[in-house]
């Protein structure tokens, strides 16, 4: 039986489900042909930083003796081209992915507050990008600073970034908000097409040996799709967007699994960080097996049938899933 793997996602028609998510497996042309052949269906580029486009003091690449008061943040700007090789390279870089690959290819901003950096958006859609991903990471750290404020700080974000293209946006975001679903119905009003879910905020640590906060990556694990997963679910219904999972899908059956809950796509960088490229051909060559075993003819077909809406138990996805987990660790405890 042919399975119909294609799915739509910001308006674009995609040959399967999986995309590859902002990430260093972006900024090289070559990758993204390794990663076009094994089967993803759409890129989303490395990330452009705020502080890579404001401020006339930002760093060249190369060696500078920096001011004592300063030279930690200019190490951090430095690092950025290490990920990218600054604002004008950047807006080559996709045009020239948009020449080489078939697949869409999505820009990728990075900020925090609206600025005159927005204008790279509109610089990003000229360049040729399909559409946009807005990466939102914001740390508010001011206790007069409520959460309507920051609220707001987003949505005025969106707004000055959808004002400057027309191409579709999407909003990368995390989860710490009092209320998802009326923080997406607000970013939806501001003018985004789609929503990512979730931003992983990477944390800072503390070297004991240094006696420095500095930075400590650790690639995602498959615990963390769970909360996508739950949001997704609970939003699919409710607001006519597309929406992206991110953030813990390795293998087919995590895949399967967003999809199941109402995601139009599935975002991955770590399992292939970890994997090399080839990973996503299995994972592809897996969730069409799953499929024909299960007799479904399209992935629209199963596209959010595990949703909050439309499964059997709406109230797994909110307090009788805790009360049903916690009764069952006491019960083995026993």
């Amino acid at each position: 039986m042919s399975v119909d793997l294609t799915t739509h996602y910001l308006g674009l028609k995609l040959r399967n489900p999986l995309v590859i998510s902002a990430s260093p497996l972006s900024a090289h042309l070559h990758t993204l042909e390794r990663l076009q052949e094994a089967g993803a269906s759409a890129a989303v580029m490395a990330s452009l930083f705020e502080e890579q486009i404001e401020g006339d003091g930002f760093p060249p690449p190369g060696p500078q003796p920096p001011a004592a008061d300063s030279a930690t943040e200019l190490v951090h700007f430095r690092d950025l081209y290490s990920y990218n090789a600054g604002p004008d390279s950047y807006l080559r870089h996709v045009e020239l992915a948009k020449r080489t690959l078939s697949i869409p290819v999505i820009g990728s901003l990075n900020g925090s507050v609206a600025g005159d950096w927005v204008r790279f958006a509109r610089l990003i859609q000229e360049a040729g990008a399909d559409a946009l991903e807005l990466n939102i990471y914001f740390v508010p750290t001011r206790p007069d600073q409520t959460a309507a404020d920051v609220e707001d700080q987003y949505i005025d974000l969106v707004a000055a970034v959808r004002a400057q293209v027309t191409i579709p946006l999407a909003v990368k975001i995390g989860p710490y908000f009092t209320s998802i679903p009326n923080m997406a119905q607000r970013l939806v009003w501001a003018g985004a097409d789609g929503l990512t879910l979730f931003n992983r905020f990477l944390q800072p640590d503390i070297d004991l040996d240094r006696m420095e906060v500095g930075p400590n990556l650790v690639l995602s694990s498959r615990d963390e799709l769970r909360l996508p997963l739950r949001w997704i679910a609970i939003l699919r219904g409710q607001l006519d967007i597309s929406l992206a999972a991110t953030s813990g899908i390795h293998f087919a059956e995590d895949l399967i699994k967003v999809i199941l809950a109402g995601a139009d796509v599935g975002m991955l960088a770590s399992a292939l960080i970890r994997n090399g490229p080839d990973h996503l051909r299995t994972i592809l060559t897996e969730f069409q097996w799953w499929m024909e075993q299960k007799h479904y003819k399209s992935v629209e077909q199963i596209k959010g049938s595990l949703s909050q809406k439309r499964c059997s138990s709406p109230s797994a996805y909110e307090r009788a899933n805790y009360i049903q987990t916690v009764t069952s660790l006491t019960s083995d405890a026993v």
